[in-house]
């Protein structure tokens, strides 16, 4: 090979896209009392915590933090307030320099968490993440939503690391009510509506794995969350958990930025610009948005498979809990124009809706959310300048309680 030729494939090397994965928490302890057996486990990354969860959290968390920090912890306790907003981020940035924190521990569901792991990123520290309710995978992932101090979801921040330190601790998770393993069930179950979309037709090994991943999350799902919600602390129970907090993290970790989220999670973004919404937990929202996602390939596509998969989801969510429709998620009052403020918020220029192998306009997913609940002879909407899809979406209003004009 000359001189010539091994300059050109130099070349070639290094222009080559380097892709980054942050595949999992550095280290996973799970257990029954695993918080009250990891103080020393947790003492390895620092010995001024500075401990981030709402005001109840960090108070009903205290007799299982007792031994962890008898472990010559000097720690301080912060409030994230109640969202992972800029603002609370600053005030809790100001509690780390007070405290001279050098490491943080986030306690609690998906925004405190979301709250901690930006924190510790932005201050270059340890961070250890202990859920106290299965809601979500945001102790497992290297990723937090930022939200506007009124609740509405702003932003998301790819952070440099997973968790230095994930405590899966039984006994703390249950502890929480049945409703946030509920909603985790369903925040879980989108892995697979999702990454089919996205990266369903991938040749990339790694992707391939993740979507499979996800059907198998899908399927364990399917098979174990009535049990598992019949005996909390049951075997069925703690599989489910490990489903919705573990697995559903190492979907999102082996995927990384090429296995994304697509409609289910866009309508549950634009659902918190709402107020009316914010008494329904993220998981309840991405629920609902996966039967929106599934009746936008209905509508759009004529895709029978989503149309059957849409209905085995709606007698599952029947099963244990999960909301079906705006009605079920407390906005039966709703009125068109905030509809649309959602559905525009949704269908925003970089929103992952646009995922979709098909253009989605704001009237599409009006059309969409008002009608998840339909039999499976539901419309179809081909015109893709959103002409059918306002007809649609007028005539479904004309005949459902869900959207007042």
């Amino acid at each position: 090979m000359t001189h010539s030729s091994l300059s050109q494939s130099s070349d070639v090397a290094s222009s080559a896209p380097l892709f980054t994965l942050n595949l999992a928490p550095a280290t996973v302890i799970r257990g029954q009392d695993a918080l009250a057996q990891s103080g020393e486990a947790i003492a390895r990354f620092g010995k001024r915590p500075l401990l981030v969860g709402g005001d109840r959290t960090l108070a009903a968390v205290q007799p299982f933090l007792q031994p962890v920090l008898e472990q010559r912890l000097a720690a301080a306790q912060a409030s994230y307030g109640a969202d992972c907003s800029e603002a609370s981020l600053a005030a809790l940035r100001q509690a780390a320099t007070n405290h001279e924190a050098d490491l943080i521990i986030g306690l609690g569901g998906g925004k405190a968490l979301d709250a901690a792991k930006l924190l510790a990123y932005q201050l270059d520290l340890p961070i250890v993440t202990i859920p106290t309710s299965a809601a979500t995978c945001a102790a497992w992932t290297a990723l937090s939503n930022v939200y506007s101090a009124e609740g509405a979801f702003l932003y998301d921040v790819s952070l440099a690391r997973c968790p230095d330190l994930l405590l899966l601790d039984y006994g703390l998770l249950q502890t929480a009510s049945n409703r946030t393993l509920i909603a985790g069930i369903g925040d879980a179950l989108a892995k697979w509506y999702e990454a089919s979309v996205s990266s369903g037709h991938s040749d990339q090994t790694l992707v391939i794995g993740a979507v499979q991943q996800a059907r198998v999350l899908r399927d364990i799902l399917f098979q174990k969350s009535v049990a598992a919600l019949q005996a909390p602390g049951s075997a069925a129970w703690r599989e489910v958990v490990d489903a919705t907090v573990l697995l559903a993290g190492v979907i999102g970790g082996l995927g990384g930025a090429q296995c994304r989220t697509v409609a289910a999670h866009a309508v549950h973004n634009g659902l918190t610009h709402l107020l009316e919404s914010h008494g329904t937990l993220h998981g309840e929202k991405v629920a609902y948005g996966i039967l929106v996602q599934l009746r936008l390939e209905e509508m759009v596509q004529g895709n029978q498979l989503a149309a059957t998969a849409r209905q085995q989801l709606l007698k599952f969510y029947a099963e244990i809990g999960l909301p079906q429709s705006l009605s079920d998620l407390g906005l039966a009052e709703v009125t068109l124009a905030n509809l649309q403020r959602a559905a525009e918020v949704a269908c925003s220029v970089g929103s992952d809706i646009h995922r979709l192998p098909f253009e989605v306009t704001p009237a599409h997913l009006m059309a969409a959310m008002v009608s998840t609940t339909v039999p499976c002879q539901g419309f179809r909407i081909s015109e893709p300048n959103g002409t059918s899809a306002r007809q649609a979406l007028s005539n479904i209003a004309h005949s459902s309680n869900e959207v007042q004009a």
